[in-house]
């Protein structure tokens, strides 16, 4: 995997598009009337807030508001819609969503590393050494190789070993939190082969410092 070559790719379309689609159908209300506008994302400790109001659906007397799932530029606007009745699933808008350091990050390191992922939906947790040693030193001190016993699922109250399968290398990243359900085939951690470690590291200090955020 050319991580760098990722990066340059990122650098020169450094944006997402996300399409903004009915939840339910009803009659729609545009709360905003041209593109160009620029659009807030859910904040707060829980993205409890929710983020700019883009159309108002109504029905059966209830009127809810459809907001921007990310911060960005609103770069279409379905207004000949306003007034009609839509169905679920049609398209309202776009944002065109500028990508942040941390979302960068993801990407590359996602594209770059090995995944080993949840075989099934339920809570998961390192067994007890490898955790002690997650706490104590950063998951970046586990070693990890085919066969090694690293995880507990516990699932309908009953408890099971998991195996790590896939290539030897260092845990780099985690993607779960203890106690918390995981989906089926979400992943779990990240492992980056040793001899690959430096040139992770050199990307990872180049996006940290060179990625400008919009």
């Amino acid at each position: 995997m050319d991580v760098k070559e990722m990066l340059r790719r990122l650098h020169e379309s450094p944006f997402e598009e996300i399409v903004v689609r009915a939840p339910h159908s009803g009659i729609a209300r545009f709360a905003l009337t041209a593109p160009g506008a620029q659009v807030s994302g859910p904040s707060g400790t829980w993205r409890e807030k929710p983020g700019t109001a883009i159309v108002r659906l109504e029905r059966e007397g209830a009127v809810r508001p459809v907001c921007a799932p990310q911060k960005g530029e609103l770069i279409a606007l379905a207004t000949d819609k306003d007034g009609a009745f839509v169905q679920a699933g049609e398209e309202l808008a776009r944002i065109r969503h500028f990508l942040t350091k941390e979302e960068v990050l993801d990407r590359i390191l996602r594209e770059a590393l090995h995944l080993f992922c949840a075989p099934e939906k339920g809570k998961y947790y390192f067994t007890a050494e490898v955790d002690i040693k997650v706490k104590a030193k950063g998951s970046r001190s586990v070693r990890v190789e085919d066969g090694m016993e690293l995880f507990i699922l516990s699932r309908m109250k009953r408890e099971t070993t998991l195996r790590y399968s896939g290539p030897s290398g260092i845990v780099y990243a985690v993607y779960f939190e203890g106690g918390e359900s995981v989906d089926a085939g979400a992943p779990l951690i990240g492992v980056c082969a040793e001899s690959e470690l430096p040139t992770i590291e050199d990307v990872v200090a180049r996006v940290q410092s060179e990625w400008e955020e919009v």
